[in-house]
C-alpha cells in the first residue's frame, strides 16, 4: 500500500504528503492576488482621508484626487462646488506652495510607494508563475527570490501607510472629525496579506521536506 502522510514518514524518500511546497506557493499565490487588487482599490479609490461634517458635508482626500459633495470649499480650492460628489486633481500647484511644501512632497511620496508596490506586485506575480510552472527544481532554487519580492511589497506599502497615517496625526488641516478612511485600510489590509504570504513561503521552504518524484521500481525478475 501507498505510503500517505501529511509529515515526512521516512529517510531517504521523497516527500508525497498532502501539504507540499506547491499546494502552499499556490495557495500564497490567491492571497497575494487579492494583496495585489487592494492595492490597486486603494490607488484609484480617492478615501485615504475624510472628513464628515454636519448638513451632510463631505470631504476626502486620495492619493490623486480630492473630492467634495458641498459648495463650502476647503482651504486652497477654487473650484465650484456641488450637491454631488465632485473631485479635483491633487496636489495641485496651489497646495505645494509655502508651508503646504512639505505636506505636498510626503503625500507625492505616499503615492510614489504605492505605485512602486504595484510594480513589484507585478514583477512578483511573475516570479510566482515561473515557480508554479517550472517544476519542483524551481520552487527549491527560487523560494528565495519570491520570498524577497513578496517581503519587499509589503514593506512597501507598509512605509506608505506610515507616511499617510503621520500626516493625518500631525498636519493640522486634519482637525476633530477627519478620519483615516477605505483607501488607508485596504493599504493596511493589502500589506499584511503580503507579509503572511512572505512568512507562509518560508515555512514550507524550510520545514516541509522535498516534493514526491517519479523513483525507478526495481525490477526483480532480473535480480
Amino acid at each position: 500500500m501507498a505510503d500517505f502522510s501529511l509529515v515526512p514518514g521516512g529517510h531517504g524518500h521523497n516527500y508525497t504528503g498532502m501539504l507540499t511546497r506547491s499546494i502552499v506557493f499556490s495557495g500564497a499565490l490567491f492571497v497575494f492576488l487579492v494583496a495585489s487588487g487592494l492595492t490597486i482599490a486603494s490607488i484609484v479609490v480617492p478615501d485615504w482621508i475624510s472628513y464628515d461634517g454636519t448638513k451632510n458635508i463631505h470631504y476626502t482626500y486620495g492619493l490623486h484626487r480630492k473630492c467634495s459633495n458641498t459648495n463650502i470649499l476647503p482651504p486652497t480650492d477654487s473650484y465650484t462646488g456641488s450637491t454631488s460628489l465632485h473631485c479635483v486633481q491633487f496636489p495641485r500647484y496651489n497646495d505645494c506652495r509655502g508651508e503646504d511644501r512639505y505636506f505636498c512632497s510626503m503625500w507625492r511620496s505616499v503615492g510614489f510607494l504605492m505605485s512602486f508596490a504595484v510594480v513589484l506586485e507585478g514583477m512578483t506575480l511573475v516570479a510566482f508563475a515561473i515557480l508554479l510552472i517550472g517544476g519542483k527544481q524551481k520552487r527549491e532554487q527560487g523560494w528565495g527570490v519570491l520570498t524577497i519580492l513578496v517581503a519587499v511589497a509589503a514593506f512597501v506599502q507598509a512605509l506608505g501607510m506610515a507616511l499617510m497615517a503621520y500626516l493625518y496625526e500631525n498636519d493640522e488641516r486634519f482637525f476633530i472629525g477627519w478620519y483615516l478612511d477605505k483607501s488607508w485600510t485596504m493599504c493596511t489590509v493589502s500589506w499584511s496579506l503580503e507579509a503572511l504570504c512572505a512568512i507562509a513561503i518560508t515555512l514550507a521552504a524550510v520545514v516541509l521536506p522535498s516534493e514526491g518524484g517519479y523513483e525507478l521500481i526495481p525490477d526483480h525478475d532480473h535480480a
